[in-house]
């Protein structure tokens, strides 16, 4: 396996030379710990000159620290010239937690003679039945804590191996875990409640009875798929992208353009999920510090599923292996980390003349580029549908089990929803922040806001029917922190500010916020400080290759101001320049009944319209379909 372009991930083979070039180098010990070995990607200007035949630059980017005392390094390395271009230690900061912490957490914690002693007390002594689940801390100035690497973690109870646990909560209980000492640091005892012992099973092999209405549906593509794959390079339907994999933001869209007219257009250089926190309601019983940021402090590209086929995606599928590197920097492989199918998606466009009865109808179809990682008790699905009118969709889809809780003797739910006879929900919501580093027609970009008005009544107003549009240029950094209006119908364009379409408009793409969030935890909260990203739907920065991470490249147990607020205080100018649109949106979950033993799929997304792009509907050239051609044409 060798790279054909320089945004191609690192290799198995250039993932044990950057282990083996930082090792040897700057051996850490005993205690070395490989969180991150990824590439470090390539100047804009390195990938649109870029051509085959041409030598391919490879970099890497790693990130190592030392468990016996903390300390964090990151280095840059050249893996052509086989040279550590850069070695730094990174002072203050925390990696994420690694595979290896989520599987240590439960065993140190069962061992620990406190935890066997507080579980007794709540009338559990069969301690293999017990599940801990590890939890990022975060950072509430406890003292014990200052310096150390820790996981916070909650308890369930399952009465059988396959048996889901989340139906029987072990309220009030947790231990504060050392990940490096490998240690219990504390037992949290926020007191006992009884344990719910109703089962509320999932899986198939409980079900007595299954639905017998269900008829086989086939998708068939008797001639093959529309796209065509070379290396991570797809092309479909005028759409030129190419998927890209690492371990912190898993699924990666990198040089995104349209064909048109014999040129390919640019809209994207690079598109991923920045980071993401799921802020919980729930006041006490250690529920406080329940606000994981998945992406950041586990990785979202770590957890990712090897997807199946006719169960995860349906079609003729196209996937993609990611190759990851492991805490010792070894390489290792997620299979079918990605899936790539297309879909009917029902009428692009119709027509039905009134005067003479004749039909215009085409039917639709997406190309789906998705990847589901399973963190926790929580599925996340990344889902990118791109359009045949240029049109450009997400969805993340949320399924799995919700977090549970037992009620407290006398505890009314308050911040909860009852799914269960003593199980309890809590309010909660996902917050997630997109990284569109978009290029429309070119790095020179502005973005501008657009609300509708209504006119007062008046001269230019008589019938009182009268709405106008408002635009501004969002000039610089500060000002380009924003909320949606909804009494303005608020939304944001970016275009270029040199090209033109055929009626002198400059070209541009619309950002259709679909899911925006109210943020309800105070100003002054720790996961407030930590996740402001999820306090403005709209971030506009300057472009910077350094700034990747909405909360900052390190937010576990972050004290919080890092990332965009950091970045955004600067105020760079911003009309006309190379910029970074960064979109926050998500979830806002009360939990039902319905909800639970395991959730439907719920979503959220935006998309990005044309706006002036073309000069014309783009999807006139989608030929009728055959089925259906008496219709369509005369």
């Amino acid at each position: 396996m060798t790279a054909t372009h320089p945004l191609d991930p690192l290799t198995p083979d250039e993932i044990r030379q950057a282990a083996a070039l930082v090792r040897g180098a700057h051996d850490l010990g005993a205690g070395m710990l490989f969180e991150t070995i990824s590439l470090d990607e390539p100047s804009k200007d390195i990938v649109g000159g870029f051509r085959p035949g041409d030598p391919i630059p490879r970099r890497a980017f790693v990130c190592a620290f030392d468990r016996t005392d903390g300390r964090v390094f990151e280095a840059r390395l050249d893996l052509v010239a086989g040279t550590v271009l850069d070695w730094r230690h990174i002072p203050g900061v925390r990696p994420r937690i690694l595979l290896d912490d989520v599987l240590l957490v439960g065993r140190v914690a069962r061992a620990d003679p406190r935890f066997v002693a507080a579980l007794a007390k709540r009338g559990i002594t069969d301690i293999d039945k017990v599940q801990v689940d590890p939890w990022s801390a975060g950072n509430y100035g406890l003292p014990d804590e200052v310096g150390r690497r820790i996981s916070h973690t909650f308890c369930w109870y399952r009465s059988s191996p396959d048996d889901n646990g989340y139906a029987h909560p072990i309220e009030g209980l947790c231990a504060v875990i050392d990940l490096d000492r490998a240690e219990v640091l504390r037992i949290d005892d926020y007191g006992a409640a009884e344990v719910p012992m109703t089962d509320r099973n999932y899986a198939a092999k409980f079900r007595t009875e299954f639905r017998d209405d269900i008829r086989p549906l086939e998708i068939i593509q008797s001639a093959g798929s529309s796209f065509t794959v070379e290396g991570n390079e797809v092309a479909w339907q005028k759409w030129r992208f190419r998927v890209g994999f690492n371990a912190r933001e898993g699924l990666v869209l990198h040089a995104l353009g349209y064909e048109d007219a014999g040129r390919l257009r640019p809209v994207l250089h690079r598109a991923a999920l920045s980071e993401m926190v799921v802020p919980y309601a729930h006041p006490g019983g250690g529920h406080f510090r329940k606000n994981a940021f998945d992406v950041g402090e586990y990785g979202i590209g770590v957890l990712a599923n090897s997807l199946t086929l006719g169960c995860d995606c349906l079609g003729v599928i196209r996937y993609f292996d990611a190759w990851l590197a492991d805490s010792k920097g070894d390489p290792y492989c997620i299979k079918s980390a990605v899936c790539l199918h297309e879909e009917d998606h029902g009428i692009l466009w119709k027509h039905t003349d009134l005067f003479t009865g004749k039909v215009e109808v085409r039917r639709a179809r997406r190309l789906v580029v998705s990847s589901i990682s399973t963190i926790g008790n929580y599925e996340y699905g990344s889902f990118w549908y791109l359009h045949q009118d240029g049109s450009i969709h997400f969805e993340m889809k949320a399924t799995g089990i919700m977090n549970t809780a037992a009620l407290l003797p006398g505890e009314a739910p308050r911040f909860g929803s009852i799914v269960s006879p003593g199980v309890q929900a809590h309010y909660h919501q996902h917050v997630f922040c997109m990284r569109l580093d978009l290029d429309v027609d070119g790095t020179a970009n502005r973005v501008v806001e657009v609300d509708t008005v209504a006119l007062p009544e008046g001269e230019e107003n008589p019938h009182g029917n009268a709405f106008t549009l408002a635009e501004t240029v969002l000039a610089s950094e500060l000002g380009a922190r924003r909320n949606v209006d909804f009494a303005a119908a608020r939304g944001w364009r970016i275009e270029s500010t040199a090209a033109r379409n055929a009626l002198g408009q400059p070209t541009a793409y619309r950002l259709a916020v679909q899911n925006p969030l109210p943020t309800f935890s105070r100003p002054e909260a720790s996961v407030t400080r930590r996740a402001a990203f999820m306090t403005k739907q709209l971030w506009v920065t300057a472009f910077d290759p350094e700034e990747m991470h909405a909360a900052g490249r390190y937010p576990n147990q972050s004290s919080g101001g890092d990332g965009l607020p950091a970045w955004t205080a600067a105020d760079r100018p911003l009309d006309g320049a190379d910029l970074v649109v960064w979109h926050s949106f998500g979830l806002h979950h009360i939990p039902r009944p319905e909800d639970f033993p395991v959730q439907p799929v719920i979503t959220s997304g935006f998309a990005l319209h044309p706006e002036g792009f073309f000069a014309e509907n783009p999807a006139l050239d989608v030929p009728p379909a055959r089925s259906a051609m008496s219709c369509c044409v005369d």
